[in-house]
């Protein structure tokens, strides 16, 4: 009997691994410097892990005589790994399409808040809305990203800002891993902002001997699956010390810490964040040289949100100074109500004009560095063998069109495909 795998992508102008070392993160000048294998080929097998990456004619030899369930001749087009968007926020109902003239006119991030929008308005409505409504939304909004190469996606929790209304989020993000072919990693956000009618201290209080706790029950229990801890690490909204609390509770249940910090105000997020050992920090638009000197020592990854900035019009966040410090720089969409985008190309876009990266370090972040940003590059972010078989064919003739056509990727994106299996060809998408 002839050995059967699930896909065989042959003749590709150029399959770009993106690594070739299991390299679980690539900084400095590694992140300048990806693998490109012209003429490419990639096996994946039937458990949906890649068997063979390289030029097509090896590649055939070594599996002549094998069968596939999928055969994709790539001549004329490009191959690359599943995006990954290392920074979402998609469970949430109440959109706030009518804010945008406010912020147009000149109103900042806070005032917006301060003045009953911003996080407050959408977790009034989240709490009003069932879990089928949420689900339904979030199943749209991952299939919308699915659709632009992402394969891998952070999904925070975050607008209920109390127990029940968290676990509802978190129980809807397992419903749509379940689901779904897109990979989640899951976040508890439940200190988001501080509650109307709350303290800081108790909100703090609050997520460290109520919430937590009964997220750790869940997850005991096998009714959740939880990966990440965050904490929105603000003025206005938490401090240093209740930041350490939430996230060193959250860590000790076996929660990797990947939080927000330093956006609005330098508070020495990133400090905080290099001591307790955090796997990530995120925006960091206000960081500062002694939170760039710590991450880069401690590996702790700065997911960058050029979206955010370029929206809510903030200063672009220093990604030059952290990729010449030797940081490892991961990049996410941070789809929410606030920054609608659901696609890497256009994040990846805006970080090269914005944020002055080059190309390779863009698709870099957006692919090995991400999944590290989520403990995934072991399994994520580039195409090796014993890796996720995730990718995506771009009918393009060199891979940077993904970033030099400014949207329009619909068109460009000919199949995303996640362990082995087709889950998006040209306009259409496969039934889940």
């Amino acid at each position: 009997m002839p050995e059967s795998f699930r896909l065989l992508v042959k003749r590709a102008t150029q399959v770009v691994a993106v690594c070739g070392g299991g390299e679980r993160f690539l900084s400095g000048v590694a992140a300048q410097q990806l693998v490109v294998i012209e003429n490419g080929g990639v096996v994946v097998g039937r458990d949906g892990l890649v068997k063979a990456v390289g030029p097509t004619d090896v590649v055939e030899s070594q599996f002549r005589g094998a069968t596939f369930d999928k055969i994709i001749d790539a001549s004329g087009m490009v191959v690359i790994p599943g995006l990954v968007d290392s920074h979402t926020h998609p469970v949430w109902a109440g959109d706030r399409v009518h804010e945008f003239a406010m912020k147009l006119a000149g109103a900042t991030y806070m005032e917006v808040h301060q003045a009953g929008g911003g996080i407050h308005f959408t977790v009034e409505h989240t709490r009003r809305a069932s879990p089928e409504q949420l689900l339904g939304s979030l199943t749209q909004r991952l299939t919308r990203m699915l659709r632009a190469g992402t394969t891998l996606a952070e999904c925070k929790s975050g607008y209920g800002l109390e127990l029940d209304t968290e676990l509802k989020m978190l129980m809807v993000i397992e419903k749509a891993r379940a689901m779904l072919p897109i990979g989640i990693s899951s976040t508890y956000c439940g200190a988001h902002a501080v509650p109307k009618g709350s303290t800081e201290a108790e909100a703090a209080q609050d997520i460290v001997r109520v919430q937590l706790p009964r997220v750790r029950e869940k997850m005991t229990l096998g009714e959740l699956r939880v990966d990440n801890i965050d904490v929105f690490c603000e003025k206005g909204v938490f401090d240093l010390d209740s930041t350490r609390a939430i996230l060193q509770a959250g860590k000790a249940m076996g929660l990797q810490i990947n939080f927000h910090g330093d956006e609005l105000h330098p508070m020495n997020s990133a400090t905080l964040g290099a001591e307790l050992g955090a796997l990530a920090i995120s925006h960091l638009e206000e960081v500062t040289d002694e939170g760039i000197a710590a991450m880069a020592k401690s590996k702790t990854a700065a997911v960058l949100l050029p979206t955010t900035a370029y929206i809510l019009r903030l200063p672009q966040p220093r990604a030059r100074d952290m990729l010449d410090a030797g940081v490892i720089v991961a990049l996410g969409s941070d789809f929410n109500p606030n920054a609608y985008c659901c696609s890497m190309p256009m994040v990846m876009h805006l970080a090269c004009v914005n944020m002055r990266m080059s190309m390779n370090e863009a698709l870099a972040a957006a692919t090995i560095n991400a999944a590290y940003a989520l403990g995934r590059s072991h399994s994520h972010g580039s195409l090796e063998v014993n890796k996720q078989g995730d990718l995506v064919i771009l009918n393009a003739s060199r891979w940077e069109h993904l970033i030099y056509q400014f949207g329009g990727h619909q068109e460009l994106i000919k199949y995303v495909v996640i362990k082995g299996e087709v889950v998006h060809e040209s306009d259409k998408t496969m039934d889940f």
